[in-house]
């Protein structure tokens, strides 16, 4: 059967956080829009993520952030972290420097969807991407299958918002562009989530509670509310394979707290655990969200960084398509605002991710639990980077006898750490510039690798 064709000035793949908001964007500023959505109208929504975010205020405002707080966030009294060392029982507590939240991700999900067609895109339920529409250099399109029927999706953009792993970008040839192919699954992690009905509140309603385990990864808990509770784990793919649902059982049966617990649903995903895409446009092309591993590599955090960027996906490509100028160059704005705002914080996140590849989980639970809870907060959150006075600097020596050869490593890290984000700050604003901008990176991860001892993530 022969496919049929629509066309529209912009067409969205993926209806998560990233792709919503750079439809909505886009829609806001007089652009035709389709967003296409692989489930259906009752099931979009229904992902697997962790529900934590901070405030209504990180969401840019093409959105009624009022209706999404009222009819998705359960939870706002989130404070605090409690981080488990799964060898003493210790428990660590560190208070997080503005209020956190945590969502029904489905409920949140549907607000995002109903709002994206309020703001004037239109939204095609039932429809699977298989490829790009790519005649020569520059991407025209998609082609789907919307409820059975294929069908041919001509436009001036395509922005990708399919998620970790696209499979547009299996399809399309950046060969002519700086986009950023340097992604292997390694630099991913494998995640499982349930969400459990418990029955009596629980007492750290107000926390984030993480526990780390083998392979990279960690266990979390995360209160919905007192008695409804996210609950999940992953690990990272350039580790052992790891029973995500045998393992997450098993802690689960050990805290009396979940004693009669019932599941409501179970969920599981692939999540980035790298620095986001060095380059996320080609012509005609920009990526959003996971589909440009724009999350956390620490936390796997990526609805803040999602909204961001997906609104500024929207913004410039409003600017391309009036210009007549989706080319690379006419598309690179995007990837300048990504990297000097979240994108840097995250690339120095990304080296605590490497850091952890060449230890142990002894050394790595020790010199965590013995940092303060701010410097936490600072390293893999707000900054990427965390200060530490001399007078800290020997509390945490006499808290970590017998890894003080890792401790060191971390302060040697977190040096880099900041010269790396000097560089990110330095990300040229246009593709002339950077080959240049690589070869300074790349030379401040030659001494990431010196110091850690850890194979090449890149």
């Amino acid at each position: 059967m022969a496919p049929s064709t629509e066309t529209a000035d912009v067409v969205v793949v993926g209806g998560g956080t990233g792709g919503c908001f750079a439809a909505a964007t886009a829609a806001q500023h007089g652009l035709d829009v389709v967003l296409l959505e692989r489930k259906s109208a009752d099931e979009a929504g229904r992902i697997a993520c962790g529900d934590a975010i901070k405030g209504k205020r990180k969401f840019p405002e093409v959105i009624d952030r009022d209706r999404l707080k009222e009819e998705s966030f359960t939870n706002e009294t989130i404070s605090r972290g409690l981080f488990e060392n799964p060898e003493t029982g210790e428990t660590v507590e560190f208070t997080f420097g503005e209020s956190g939240a945590v969502v029904d991700r489905y409920q949140y999900g549907q607000v995002l969807l109903d709002e994206t067609e309020r703001a004037g895109a239109t939204v095609e339920y039932n429809t699977v991407v298989k490829s790009v529409v790519q005649p020569d250099e520059q991407i025209e399109g998609v082609r789907a299958v919307r409820e059975g029927n294929p069908v041919k999706y001509d436009a001036d953009i395509v922005i990708d918002g399919a998620g970790a792993l696209s499979v547009l970008q299996d399809t399309a040839d950046f060969s002519e562009s700086q986009f950023d192919t340097n992604v292997d699954y390694s630099q991913f992690c494998s995640a499982y989530r349930e969400v459990l009905d418990v029955p009596e509140p629980v007492e750290w309603d107000d926390a984030l509670v993480f526990k780390p385990t083998k392979e990279l990864g960690y266990l979390w808990y995360f209160p919905r509310s007192a008695t409804e509770i996210n609950v999940g784990l992953g690990f990272q793919m350039s580790e052992e394979p790891v029973q995500l649902v045998e393992t997450l059982a098993d802690d689960i049966t050990a805290r009396p707290e979940f004693e009669g617990a019932t599941v409501k649903n179970k969920l599981g995903a692939a999540l980035p655990t790298r620095r986001p895409y060095d380059s996320a446009v080609h012509p005609g092309y920009i990526a959003v969200g996971d589909a440009a591993a724009q999350v956390n590599p620490c936390t796997g955090g990526g609805i803040p960084g999602a909204a961001k960027a997906g609104h500024w996906a929207g913004e410039i490509a409003a600017e391309a398509v009036a210009d007549s100028d989706v080319s690379e160059a006419g598309l690179w704005e995007y990837n300048h605002r990504v990297q000097t705002d979240f994108g840097k914080r995250f690339a120095a996140m990304d080296l605590y991710n490497i850091f952890g590849t060449a230890q142990g989980i002894d050394a790595l639970v020790s010199i965590v639990t013995a940092l303060p809870g701010q410097q936490i907060v600072d390293a893999i959150g707000r900054k990427g980077t965390a200060d530490m006075g001399l007078g800290l600097k020997l509390k945490v020596l006499l808290k970590t006898f017998g890894h003080w050869g890792t401790l060191y490593d971390v302060y040697k890290l977190q040096d880099v750490a900041v010269t790396l984000k000097k560089v990110y700050n330095r990300y040229p604003s246009d593709p002339a510039q950077y080959a240049r901008w690589r070869r300074d990176r790349d030379a401040v991860m030659e001494r990431v690798y010196e110091i850690t001892g850890a194979d090449a993530k890149y």
